[in-house]
C-alpha cells in the first residue's frame, strides 16, 4: 500500500507564503501522478496542482502563477510552494497519489489520500 502524510500547514497573513510537503511511504514505487487537492468549508474538494512522475505539472486557474508543485522521486516527496496567498486559499489541503502497481490495482486500490493539513490565510 501507499501511505501519504502531509505537513507544513498553518496560519499565514494575506500575501504571505507557505510550503506544504507530502511524504509517501509503504510502496512509493507504485505511485504515478501526485496531486494536491483542497477543500474549503462548505465547498467541494478541488484540484490545486498535479505533477506526473516525469515532472509535468498542471495547475488550477485560481493558483496559476502563485503556487508551484515539485517532486523528489528519490525522497518520495511532493511539495507545494504557495506564494501571494489569498483568503480564498484557506482550506484543508490533501495530498493524493495515483497507484499503478497491479498488486494493488487488482484489489481496487487505485489511489491513496493523505489526512490533510489546514491552511488558514488571515486578513
Amino acid at each position: 500500500q501507499v501511505f501519504l502524510v502531509e505537513s507544513g500547514g498553518g496560519l499565514v497573513p494575506v500575501g504571505g507564503s507557505l510550503r506544504l510537503s507530502c511524504a509517501a511511504s509503504g510502496d512509493p514505487i507504485c505511485i504515478s501522478n501526485m496531486t494536491w487537492y483542497r477543500q474549503a468549508p462548505g465547498k467541494e474538494r478541488e484540484l490545486v496542482a498535479t505533477i506526473t512522475s516525469g515532472g509535468t505539472t498542471d495547475y488550477a486557474d485560481a493558483v496559476q502563477g502563485r503556487f508551484t508543485i515539485s517532486r523528489d522521486n528519490h525522497l518520495n516527496t511532493v511539495d507545494l510552494q504557495m506564494n501571494s496567498l489569498k483568503q480564498s486559499d484557506t482550506a484543508v489541503y490533501y495530498c493524493y497519489a495515483d497507484v499503478v502497481c497491479s498488486a494493488y490495482v487488482s484489489r481496487g486500490l487505485h489511489n491513496s489520500w493523505g489526512q490533510g493539513t489546514q491552511v488558514t490565510v488571515s486578513s
